[in-house]
């Protein structure tokens, strides 16, 4: 918890599958249309794809980022800045935060993280969050509740995209907005903080998978659920990888972010199709799952994508495996305290803030691989500076 006058309210998290909205049907095993693209066996693309920021955000993984080299939580790729001037106040502050959820480790770790940066500011006078619990009306409301706080800034992590954009539209004519994460569908906050993103993220793993897949090879694509922007865009950038390689996606499969689910899932198609070649994942919380069931099945780990999850690259390591891991750093938690102390003081913010995107490849694993965090914490926490570390992120001295 932070060590200044800091109020947290922190509210029991559900599943991902508590999420219900934004949430288009889902299209899996889709039969072969008459169009090459979607005979690749991805299906239509989504509605989040938008072509320029494809473009844009692959552009991106090649440049190099501003800021202090040291820091990439306070680093941005390309930044547009926008005035702040008419939102300087004194302080002491109190910043609020709507939080989509606490409800899997990437998010735990990312909250840790957050409170661990609100520790190092004495000007923050008070810090309240609330968790809205993967449910978006209750976001909507924890909102709502939050403005009539006295709140000097408003950071929120969107829990859907669509559903929770008029709500951030308001709070925007009372309050300096910082989103982050997850995006919405307005411009009105004062900055859109995350790394470079899905697409990035989703290329990566689909690139890497071209690469190593011999041509004909079926793919198993993974999904965790429907209708956040980010996810969206990992696949549809995935999509568009697979739909000008040669390889055949055999399943699109959602999976709640479950790992006795993603288990169950890669184990059907293994017996259904006797051989899987290779597995995408939009995201790598359940990759140990998907492993063992090629494990149980007696059969080679075909290549795969994980996340920065540490038993992801503990396993990867131990087993040889030919995998990579695509990262959405949790450090960028810290970010939205920095960008909001700095607007508060009227300081200069990127208006879209575009922080760096690391992948995890055989040759730098060594570097992300720390046997003295838990099974379940991610290696681009970008909090081993920040005080309690490692044991507030279960931990132990080396």
């Amino acid at each position: 918890m932070p060590r200044h006058k800091a109020a947290v309210a922190v509210f029991a998290a559900l599943v991902l599958a508590g999420c219900t909205t934004d949430k288009p049907a889902a299209t899996t095993r889709p039969a072969a249309p008459a169009t090459s693209a979607q005979g690749s066996g991805t299906g239509t693309q989504s509605k989040f794809f938008v072509q320029a920021d494809f473009d844009a955000q692959l552009a991106m993984r090649s440049q190099t980022p501003q800021g202090p080299t040291d820091k990439p939580w306070e680093q941005a790729i390309a930044p547009k800045m926008t005035d702040t001037a008419k939102y300087k106040k004194d302080g002491p502050y109190h910043l609020c935060f709507s939080n989509a959820a606490v409800d899997n480790p990437w998010r735990q770790v990312g909250w840790k993280t957050m409170q661990a940066e609100v520790g190092l500011h004495k000007e923050i006078g008070k810090f309240t969050a609330l968790d809205a619990e993967g449910k978006d009306d209750k976001q909507i409301s924890d909102i709502a509740e939050l403005q009539a706080k006295g709140c000097d800034a408003l950071i929120v992590s969107p829990n859907t995209t669509a559903t929770l954009t008029p709500a951030v539209t308001a709070a925007c004519g009372k309050v300096p907005v910082i989103v982050f994460d997850r995006g919405v569908q307005t411009d009105c906050p004062v900055t859109f903080i995350k790394p470079i993103g899905g697409y990035a993220f989703g290329a990566d793993a689909a690139e890497f998978l071209v690469e190593k897949v011999p041509a004909g090879g079926k793919v198993l694509a993974l999904r965790i659920l429907p209708g956040v922007d980010v996810l969206e865009t990992r696949w549809s950038a995935a999509k568009v990888v697979f739909d000008k390689s040669q390889l055949k996606v055999v399943g699109v499969e959602f999976t709640d972010g479950d790992a006795a689910k993603t288990k169950s899932i890669v184990s059907d198609y293994i017996q259904r199709y006797g051989k899987i070649d290779g597995v995408w994942m939009d995201s790598g919380a359940t990759a140990v799952a998907a492993i063992e069931a090629f494990e149980d099945a007696g059969v080679p780990v075909p290549p795969i994508n994980g996340e920065d999850q540490q038993d992801f690259l503990q396993k990867w390591k131990d087993a040889g495996l030919t995998a990579v891991a695509p990262t959405y750093p949790t450090y960028q938690w810290r970010t939205p305290i920095i960008a909001a102390l700095k607007i508060l003081k009227g300081e200069e913010v990127p208006k879209m803030w575009n922080l760096p995107q690391p992948k995890v490849t055989s040759e730098n694993l060594s570097t992300y691989l720390k046997p003295n965090m838990p099974p379940l914490h991610y290696a681009l926490c970008g909090c081993e500076d920040l005080p309690g570390f490692p044991e507030t992120w279960g931990g132990k001295k080396s």
